[in-house]
């Protein structure tokens, strides 16, 4: 087994998912959820 430097494990990448792609995955959802529920629930303005 090899030991790594400081510098080494800092470059390091992969494995993690991003807080950028799950916000981005998250607002997609609910965004179709949103339309799909205009579509099945169409509700009039209230004015």
């Amino acid at each position: 087994m090899q030991k790594l430097t400081q510098e080494e494990l800092l470059s390091i990448n992969g494995g993690a998912v991003k807080a950028s792609v799950l916000i981005a995955v998250g607002g997609a959802i609910t965004f179709l959820v949103g339309i799909i529920d205009g579509f099945i629930r169409p509700y009039k303005c209230r004015n």
